[in-house]
């Protein structure tokens, strides 16, 4: 079994014994520190500064609360005199609702507020000037990477009489002369790709029956022709899958054929090739054209976080389906109860019988009528809720985005709204989204923080349960993984058929970023907000992140892969989601000592989100570039050490073929397992003989030809099928001169 599915409970001998493994694969000595570990894995290290930076936040806030707030709290003694007149929890009597109206016992909870606004802000801008510097020496560091010198251009101008791939040279020969080698033409290969995976479905298939064959050689497998393969005649099924596999690779390679000839297959989208790490800065950086909507360059994802699906989408239409798509979420956001409702009304008997009489015998089923009255409604919340992250992302993939990391934090941002919405606000102003959304419009906008902060403490006890319940046990099920254990066996059970899928079901995967982290930052946010008003809940808080640290940070050391490299990109909308949370504490407690009358105090909290925000706009403007661009005086050294170093280095074979497109992966026959086919890089170093003809068209890799250079780039040859040479698994930081890394592309 897989280490991924096993229950794993001691968590930080794991954790120890792991790190040796794991440092060895990242290219990194054993005894290296935390720091070196994280600038080679940046991708998970986000997750956990995120966790140890919230634990750091709440662990001496909860202590000065707890010590200090409690006391001014049950000491007010407001609510013993109401318990006549109200129903009164011990809880109520420990938060800010026990403080009487006009009590100048306010200005401690204020001074606290300020106290942990000032506590938060230094840690977030020590954490995000650290993430800033690893970020930068990750991307200085001595591992060479193919994206450091590639650059993705969108929104190729036509010009007629020339095709994309001249225009593209034509352009970039005259305004980056010094610095430019070549590009990859990108093609729209949407049928090829979907002749691809029937194929490996048919070769799983084939795989499958033989294997059966082999176990009981006396008797031949038959399937049926029909659909699904329920009825029809029977036929051999190793000879009718092998015929279906040829027929099918005579279709991909005319496919294939007229979308290497026809040039309107050549999306106006390329991935350039540049010799330094400054000429890629330089065009990735900079304004191309005087038409600020043509020739937009930006740097290319690397080779395992393109999305090649979207790059056939028109520019022009970026816009639109962004527009359509946050309209769609916004109906989501405030209307996903409709469809739940349709689904929960089943569970009043009357009115289904009345809509549909004939179902009246059914309905009175013992059976039935409790499955319908007791299991059906909560059933359909959460098949909704489960399948939520998953239409979210396809939302996200339908805006247009090129990178799988862009893609996930897209969706994390679709999904903390719905939780913000739906979770907080729907749990503290009773009703639903929709009918609060009628309340907040029908309103004075200075009464929301009033209507929502009279609701808070009152709500204390739900959110202790909720943090217990979802949170707590969330983490249990983490570090048990018995979700991922059930569909392994279910997999295994109904779908696997050979070894190849057995081992694509035995995939843990990655960390759920579009799940996990908006679950997080909701977290933080009840933290934050009741802080002051209940502070009761702030170890329930400090207990669920101390636990999240050791679980996710065993997790990705034993269990997780690494899906691609984004260098902690994730951190500028994190830093942006705990000042919204710091903002929304803030007017939600100036709503509530609003509700207290205490006018003396309540004007002493109105500059704290002024002065919050300012320090948000700084953080902006002195961290954000790292994460935007790329400073040249880092790419320049980078390449003077690099040649100093390594003078030999063809930088031309280096990129020849690392965004090579999925139209030319195939599968082997002979073989009967999925290949991927490369370009021949040795040929670029060929300088008499021409390359050599393929048994089908080979796509360019435009070089560029220079005047007197002492050897002269060919265009690789690429043959139809090649062996697939299996290599144990790696990270994308090993560095094996002169090739680049090659990846199962994205599509």
């Amino acid at each position: 079994m897989p280490c991924g599915f096993q229950l794993s409970f001691l968590v930080l001998p794991a954790f120890v014994k792991a790190i040796p493994w794991k440092l060895h694969l990242m290219g990194c000595s054993p005894c290296c520190d935390i720091f070196h570990f994280s600038v080679y894995a940046l991708y998970f290290c986000f997750l956990l500064t995120f966790l140890c930076t919230i634990f750091k936040v709440f662990a001496p806030i909860t202590l000065v609360a707890l010590f200090i707030l409690i006391p001014v709290n049950v000491s007010s003694g407001t609510l013993s005199f109401l318990k006549k007149e109200l129903v009164v929890s011990d809880i109520d009597k420990l938060s800010i609702s026990n403080v009487p109206p006009k009590s100048i016992r306010f200005f401690v909870h204020i001074a606290l507020e300020y106290l942990f606004t000032i506590w938060i802000c230094i840690l977030l801008y020590k954490e995000y000037d650290k993430i800033a510097t690893m970020r930068l020496h990750f991307l200085a560091s001595q591992w060479r990477r193919v994206d450091q010198f590639t650059v993705v251009v969108r929104n190729i101008p036509h010009m007629s009489g020339h095709t994309v791939s001249d225009t593209v040279d034509s352009f970039f020969q005259t305004n980056h002369p010094e610095h430019y080698i070549g590009h990859q033409a990108v093609y729209n290969a949407n049928k090829f790709a979907k002749f691809a995976k029937r194929r490996e479905r048919l070769q799983n298939w084939l795989d499958y029956y033989q294997l059966k064959f082999e176990r009981h050689p006396d008797r031949r497998p038959t399937v049926k022709t029909g659909i699904l393969g329920l009825w029809g005649g029977k036929v051999d099924a190793i000879e009718h899958y092998k015929h279906s596999i040829k027929e099918l690779d005579k279709m991909m390679t005319l496919e294939r054929q007229k979308i290497i000839k026809d040039p309107k297959s050549i999306l106006p989208v390329a991935f350039l090739s540049f010799k330094s790490r400054w000429g890629a800065s330089v065009c990735a950086q900079t304004q191309q054209s005087k038409n600020p909507t043509l020739w937009l360059t930006d740097w290319a994802p690397e080779p395992r976080d393109v999305y090649w699906r979207n790059l056939a989408i028109p520019f022009v239409s970026l816009n639109i389906r962004k527009l359509i798509i946050s309209l769609s979420v916004f109906a989501l956001v405030f209307f996903y109860m409709i469809p739940i409702a349709i689904v929960q009304s089943l569970a009043n008997l009357e009115g289904l019988e009345r809509v549909a009489p004939f179902l009246r015998p059914v309905i009175e089923l013992k059976f039935i009528k409790s499955f319908l009255q007791g299991f059906l409604p909560g059933l359909a919340l959460k098949i909704f809720l489960y399948i939520l992250p998953t239409v979210l992302m396809i939302m996200s993939k339908i805006e247009g985005y090129i990178a799988l990391s862009t893609l996930e934090r897209k969706t994390a941002g679709k999904y903390y709204y719905f939780m913000l919405v739906n979770v907080f606000l729907g749990s503290i102003v009773t009703g639903t989204a929709f009918q609060q959304l009628h309340a907040f419009l029908h309103q004075s906008p200075t009464q929301i923080p009033r209507t929502i902060g009279v609701s808070i403490p009152m709500k204390a006890t739900f959110f202790m349960t909720y943090i217990m319940v979802d949170g707590w046990a969330g983490i249990a099920s983490e570090i048990l993984r018995l979700k991922p254990l059930v569909i392994y066996h279910l997999k295994n059970m109904f779908l696997v058929k050979t070894e190849r899928d057995r081992g694509k079901a035995m995939d843990p995967g990655s960390v759920d970023f579009p799940e996990t982290i908006p679950s997080l930052q909701l977290y933080f946010l009840l933290g934050i907000v009741y802080a002051v008003v209940t502070p009761i809940l702030l170890p329930f808080i400090v207990v669920f992140f101390a636990f999240a640290y050791l679980v996710y940070r065993h997790q990705i050391i034993n269990v997780y892969n690494q899906q691609y490299e984004s260098a902690a990109a994730f951190w500028p909308l994190v830093h942006c989601r705990i000042i919204a949370s710091l903002l929304i504490s803030q007017l939600l407690l100036l709503g509530l000592l609003s509700t207290k009358k205490a006018a003396k105090s309540t004007p002493l909290l109105v500059i704290l989100p002024i002065l919050t925000f300012a320090f948000h706009k700084f953080c902006q403007r002195r961290f954000e570039p790292a994460f935007r661009k790329y400073p040249l005086e880092e790419a320049m050294s980078k390449d003077l050490l690099e040649k100093s170093t390594e003078p030999d280095l063809n930088i031309e074979a280096y990129l020849a073929d690392a965004y090579l497109h999925p139209i030319f992966r195939s599968f082997e026959v002979e073989e009967e397992e999925l290949v991927e086919v490369r370009v021949d890089k040795h040929q670029t170093n060929v300088a008499s003989s021409p390359p050599t003809e393929p048994s089908s068209p080979s796509p360019p890799h435009h070089v560029q030809q220079q005047p007197s250079p002492p050897h002269h780039i060919h265009e690789p040859s690429l043959p139809q099928y090649s062996e697939y040479q299996t290599s144990p698994p790696g990270y994308y930081y090993q560095y094996h001169p002169p090739s680049p890394p090659h990846y199962v592309y994205q599509y």
